[in-house]
């Protein structure tokens, strides 16, 4: 019976955690050709998932870290660009 149940755990729950799954598609705006270099990594998930806790500092630091930390392919001199896209599409919202 056991057994029966964990079965039906893992066939189940995978379905249903992907039926609720949307493709993340970034906001058409001037540097989004420089972000989809993070496709190369990861998902673009990981952008949704860290935009409220990140600003530009916050993003450029993100994105250094994955160019040093990571050695993700991204030229130096498009940091700037990146950083500046994920912050005013994707970033914290200013404090009041």
């Amino acid at each position: 019976m056991r057994a029966a149940l964990f079965l039906m755990f893992i066939v189940i729950a995978p379905a249903q955690a992907g039926a609720q799954e949307e493709k993340v598609v970034l906001k058409d705006a001037p540097g989004r050709d420089k972000a989809m270099q993070c496709l190369a990594c990861h998902s673009l998930d990981y952008i949704q998932m860290n935009s409220r806790f990140l600003d530009k500092t916050g993003w450029t630091a993100s994105v250094n870290k994955m160019i040093n930390a990571f050695g993700a392919p991204i030229a130096k001199e498009d940091v700037d660009a990146i950083a500046t896209y994920l912050s005013e599409n994707y970033g914290k919202p200013p404090a009041k």
